[in-house]
């Protein structure tokens, strides 16, 4: 394929605030020290649909990303992160799950999923009681970012008897978290729980069902279910995916799918609509903040190099940041509203499977695979 004819001129520059949050980089990186030899690009590579499929990876992404390594070393030689808005897991353990998977050494400050940012509200709930639903390890996830009290919704809806009136028909048991690193709540029998101050949509919900019944019942209330109803508590999404690619043949219904039928019930049980905050790609912010990301793996690269401060006026180190995704939707709106100097590529292997581009949200290159994605790049900004 002749990339270079695919080529589709980048969007005019729209430069918005940022506001990132705090990711440790590690400075384990190769320590190269001529700024002349520093790439003035990065890339930021979506997970589910693009380099991997389930547990597979796709598209020869392997053989793509060790290319953004030293051969000899097998130190970074391109800055890059994974901007997904899955999750579920603590990004230490999917920074390890992708260097074994890719056959790269992946660091978790490289991984930026979609509940992420929820690390910005540390200080504001550090010490309240506070819920976390989703697959994998939500509590751990949110207990490693510092909040202090916080339940898994399984843990959560022990504590009240048939609040899940279908829970007799469930064949299925929740294991217990890793650790125990929960704070102890009130006997099971208690009517009188602690107040829950806020919410988290972590990652996809297993039981819609239960969850969406609990929800309802701690938003409708100020945090007390079966008490009178009060002041809806914060709610907050990882992300608002509708759909997603996973290992069936068509897409599976996401986070955002979630959100619509929780936010439906309540609205019809409720007098004042559901309030909630949602993260995650596309919102320009997620950019935003990945932008900063790569810059911290630039300084770590090259420790002699002298970051600009961009709020102050300062030019942008990167003339180019690359943004590698399968959702028109969520990766190509998501960099297209971030402007310059983000510059989309969609692949064919995930969400979008169309031979031409997206019409509602078209992408600057349009490409079979990541490797494809990834050639391109490398060829366009003469890396060899």
């Amino acid at each position: 394929m002749n990339f270079l004819r695919s080529f589709a001129k980048a969007s005019k520059s729209r430069i918005n605030n940022r506001t990132p949050f705090l990711l440790v980089t590690s400075r384990s990186f190769s320590q190269l020290h001529s700024q002349s030899e520093r790439p003035s690009f990065g890339i930021a590579f979506d997970i589910d649909g693009v380099v991997l499929r389930g547990s597979a990876p796709i598209g020869g992404s392997p053989l793509a990303l060790k290319r953004l390594y030293h051969e000899c070393a097998g130190t970074l030689k391109i800055p890059f992160v994974f901007l997904t808005n899955g999750g579920g897991i603590r990004e230490s353990k999917r920074a390890s799950e992708l260097s074994m998977l890719l056959g790269i050494n992946v660091l978790p400050s490289q991984v930026i999923q979609g509940h992420s940012p929820f690390k910005r509200l540390v200080s504001r709930f550090e010490n309240e009681l506070v819920i976390a639903v989703g697959k994998g390890e939500p509590a751990a996830v949110m207990s490693d970012y510092g909040f202090k009290n916080v339940l898994s919704i399984d843990e959560y809806s022990s504590y009240f008897d048939n609040i899940d009136p279908l829970a007799q028909y469930k064949k299925w048991t929740s294991k217990e978290v890793e650790n125990n690193t929960f704070k102890e709540m009130a006997p099971r029998n208690d009517a009188s729980p602690q107040r829950v101050h806020a919410a988290f949509i972590v990652s996809d919900s297993v039981d819609w069902s239960r969850d969406i019944q609990v929800l309802c019942d701690v938003l409708r209330t100020g945090g007390l279910p079966g008490r009178e109803i009060a002041h809806q508590p914060p709610l907050y999404f990882a992300s608002d995916d509708l759909e997603y690619q996973a290992l069936f043949p068509s897409e599976r219904l996401g986070m955002g799918a979630f959100r619509i039928a929780l936010e439906s019930i309540f609205n019809r049980i409720h007098p004042n609509a559901l309030e909630y905050t949602s993260f995650g790609k596309p919102n320009p912010s997620v950019y935003k903040n990945a932008e900063t990301v790569l810059m911290r793996l630039v300084t770590s690269l090259y420790p002699n190099l002298q970051v600009l401060n961009l709020a102050n006026g300062g030019d942008n180190i990167f003339k180019t940041l690359y943004m590698i995704g399968d959702n028109p939707s969520v990766d190509i709106k998501g960099a297209r509203q971030a402007g310059h100097p983000w510059f989309s590529i969609l692949t064919r292997t995930g969400v979008f499977k169309g031979k031409e581009n997206h019409a509602e949200y078209p992408a600057d290159l349009v490409v079979d695979t990541v490797q494809d994605a990834v050639n391109y790049i490398l060829t366009k900004e003469h890396v060899s």
